[in-house]
């Protein structure tokens, strides 16, 4: 069982976090844009790229929970509590920050962006980085951990 949920946890943290940084160089990218090409292609985004984060970010987090309760009494309980924690913390602030700006994007039309569109943009963007620095930290965690018969390391 161990096994199975290193596996699945560094899969799905790992496929998270690739993601989450395509979706970062994309932003970047958008930033020499005005506010119609961003209000374009942040619609075409909001199509399906949330359900591609739900499908690794909820499976992340349930199979890098299984792996901190079953190496709990290890020594490599720390990196997988610590991936934990980074992996709920992009939760919340995806529910916190994230979440609530896409659905207020939604409702953009890319005729006439709102006149506040970039500090928007820019608000979404900085919790994005967050997000993906957090993203990138907890997959290292987690690839780098022991397999589940050594736990000599820390």
């Amino acid at each position: 069982m161990t096994k199975v949920a290193r596996f699945a946890s560094v899969l799905f943290a790992g496929l998270f976090a690739g993601f989450l940084v395509a979706v970062l160089i994309l932003e970047l990218s958008l930033r020499r844009f005005g506010g119609t090409v961003y209000t374009q292609v942040r619609q075409v985004e909001l199509d399906s790229l949330d359900k591609l984060a739900i499908a690794t970010l909820v499976p992340a987090l349930i199979a890098t929970a299984l792996l901190a309760y079953r190496t709990f009494r290890t020594n490599t309980r720390w990196r997988t509590v610590a991936a934990l924690a980074l992996l709920l913390f992009i939760f919340a602030l995806t529910l916190i920050v994230n979440l609530p700006i896409n659905t207020d994007q939604l409702a953009w039309t890319t005729q006439s962006p709102p006149a506040d569109w970039a500090s928007v943009r820019d608000h979404w963007q900085t919790a994005h980085a967050v997000r993906t620095v957090a993203a990138v930290l907890a997959f290292g965690a987690l690839a780098t951990l022991d397999g589940p018969g050594n736990t000599s390391q820390g």
